[in-house]
């Protein structure tokens, strides 16, 4: 057992003796490079994306009637509440005048006949006929009031007219004419068709730079909000939507982009 425990430690200092004869280093152990983070998934990846207004709406009426006016035309910017067209309302304005007067009169009626309940010439139950009277005349008004509002149009959002479908004299149908076509460009939509090997790498929250060139000139930061939790199958897909500002509208909707995700 000695013996070939001695022959076995020849064998190894053997080399480093020779080496060392000779003149030659000794071996040196390699230090073992370190592993490398690989890049996410999709960093830096430029994928192709299409530049939407971020809410589109078709205007109509509540209520059949013919158009008096339509104030805006196509191009045109609109507010919330601003009124964009009204329908002929003479038979609802008449309705209202005469609710209002009903009302002046009920409580003329009401206020004189108090003084003569204090004095005890009218009894309570009189009192209160004429109270409710007051009340009930009240709500009439409020109801033509409301009817002669549904025959103005007024504008839901703040966006730009895509379209005039209507003009004034035409009868329009409730529930079915169009009469504008809205649409919301601030911010804009950015919608992606993204790879789905990209499903882990993109969340909500996270930035993009939109290149719209030769449309307009620069890039542009956009927000991702929406990222489908459904995968195409078919084409190995998912859609992801960036929102992007526009605070002067001088980006338009309806124009292709490119975007990159940033390292």
């Amino acid at each position: 057992m000695n013996r070939s425990i001695a022959a076995l430690l020849t064998l190894l200092i053997a080399p480093l003796a020779g080496a060392q004869g000779q003149g030659g280093p000794l071996p040196v152990a390699r230090a073992i490079p370190e592993a490398q983070t690989p890049p996410a998934a999709g960093a830096g990846r430029t994928m192709e994306c299409l530049v939407e207004p971020s809410m589109a709406v078709s205007i109509g009426s509540p209520v059949d009637g013919v158009l008096e006016q339509v104030s805006v035309d196509r191009g045109d910017r609109v507010t919330k509440g601003q009124v964009v067209a009204r329908l002929r309302s003479g038979v609802e304005s008449a309705a209202v005048k005469l609710s209002q007067a009903q009302v002046e009169f009920a409580q003329r009626r009401a206020e004189r006949n108090e003084m003569l309940f204090q004095k005890q010439l009218i009894s309570a139950q009189e009192r209160d006929e004429m109270v409710t009277e007051v009340r009930l005349r009240e709500e009439e008004l409020n109801r033509n009031q409301e009817t002669l509002n549904l025959r103005t149009i007024v504008s839901p959002l703040d966006g730009v007219v895509v379209e005039r479908r209507l003009a004034p004299g035409e009868f329009i149908r409730a529930e079915k004419s169009v009469v504008v076509k809205l649409a919301q460009v601030n911010p804009l939509n950015i919608e992606v068709i993204a790879p789905a090997s990209m499903f882990n790498a993109l969340r909500v929250g996270m930035t993009g730079r939109v290149n719209l060139a030769p449309y307009v000139a620069g890039s542009y930061p956009a927000k991702v909000v929406v990222v489908d939790k459904l995968i195409d199958a078919a084409s190995g897909t998912l859609g992801v939507r960036l929102q992007m500002p526009n605070p002067d509208n001088k980006i338009p909707a309806g124009i292709k982009c490119s975007v990159t995700f940033g390292r």
